[in-house]
């Protein structure tokens, strides 16, 4: 087997890298350079919602799992892409706007919105959002694993909380944010993998997603 065609599903971390409001903003410094140490070292500081991350149960309920307590398995799998491109800003994804097939245990869903476009932009903060009934359909499909490609799969701010990610929580799930080039997933079954860095009793991580085309 072997991979014919990686997908950059990740944004980069660096000064420019936008985050939710209120996040701490990350900041990358020379630690040690060659010129004074002999070699190269950077000084890393950041929130663990950073960038492309993976949210823990834990991010939402005090009794639920943490990152490192999770099987991998919720990381890594074939990749389902749910295209609802072309939404208004702030519009709900209903049950009618999304393709159920293929929705099942073990694959990794992703809500490609398209609002990755509007990365490092206020507009960014106005994207569509998973509506509460749609995700419960999803997880009763067996659905354990969402990854959109906007800051946030609930409303940025949101005036009823975080419907989503309490349910998703509840369902001891995964979900990803800040994921982007969903549209360049243009071959059949992907093989998604946004394994996490292994931050112990965290809320969640930075990741480098990748969709991979896979040859027999």
């Amino acid at each position: 087997m072997r991979v014919r065609r990686i997908v950059d599903l990740s944004v980069p971390v660096g000064p420019g890298t936008q985050v939710y409001p209120g996040d701490p903003e990350p900041r990358l410094n020379a630690h040690a350079t060659i010129a004074r140490d002999g070699f190269n070292l950077l000084h890393v500081d950041m929130g663990s919602q950073t960038g492309t991350h993976v949210d823990a149960p834990y991010h939402f309920r005090d009794d639920a799992p943490r990152l490192h307590e999770l099987d991998l398995s919720r990381f890594i799998g074939p990749g389902v892409v749910l295209d609802v491109r072309g939404l208004a800003p702030r519009t709900p994804i209903t049950w009618d706007r999304l393709d159920p097939a293929g929705l099942k245990p073990g694959v990794i869903a992703l809500i490609c919105t398209g609002w990755s476009r509007f990365y490092g932009t206020d507009a960014y903060f106005d994207h569509p959002f998973l509506d509460a009934d749609a995700c419960r359909r999803m997880l009763d499909l067996g659905v354990r694993t969402f990854c959109v490609d906007a800051i946030n799969i609930d409303e940025t701010p949101s005036e009823i909380g975080y419907p989503v990610h309490h349910l998703i929580a509840q369902a001891g799930g995964v979900i990803g944010e800040n994921f982007r080039n969903l549209e360049l997933i243009d071959f059949p079954d992907p093989l998604v993998s946004c394994l996490p860095i292994a931050l112990e009793n965290a809320d969640g991580a930075p990741v480098r997603a990748v969709a991979m085309q896979l040859e027999g």
